[in-house]
């Protein structure tokens, strides 16, 4: 895919309505108050032995991620970055972590989050892999402001 279809990609997930029930299918998921895609997927690792394929896979979405995050820094400002161990933490100790927060901390350790304004909803890309042989994912998600504690103008 190209940026622009990315980016088209990424548009119509900020607008979608949320889902009513939970669903996850093969590259996208949703919930009555989050959204997630898998934009880019990289092979699996279980025969790099070396790890060479697992960098060129890796320096290939980080650039990618790094030319989607120019793109809408340009339409929203600068982005934060949430680190999602806390979430996972949470998790894992059985306590309710809000979606897409607690999915995303399966994979992902940290991610680049933009305030969509007027719409009490972020945007949110990141890197992630569930574990060392499986793929690297690109996952854009969206979900409602109180997921981060945010107040409706975008500020925690």
């Amino acid at each position: 895919m190209t940026t622009e279809e990315y980016l088209s990609t990424i548009d119509s997930l900020a607008v979608q309505p949320f889902p009513d029930a939970t669903y996850v299918d093969a590259s996208e998921g949703g919930g009555p108050e989050h959204h997630v895609r898998e934009l880019q997927v990289s092979q699996d690792f279980w025969d790099d032995d070396d790890g060479q394929a697992w960098a060129e896979a890796e320096a290939e979405l980080r650039a990618r991620l790094d030319d989607l995050a120019a793109r809408l820094t340009d339409r929203w400002g600068s982005a934060f970055v949430v680190d999602l161990g806390p979430c996972l933490r949470a998790s894992c100790e059985g306590e309710p972590v809000p979606e897409p927060l607690d999915y995303l901390s399966q994979q992902v350790v940290s991610m680049q989050v933009w305030s969509l304004p007027d719409s009490g909803r972020w945007l949110a890309l990141a890197l992630g892999q569930a574990d060392k042989e499986l793929p690297l994912i690109l996952f854009a998600a969206v979900g409602r402001a109180s997921a981060l504690d945010l107040n409706t103008s975008g500020q925690s």
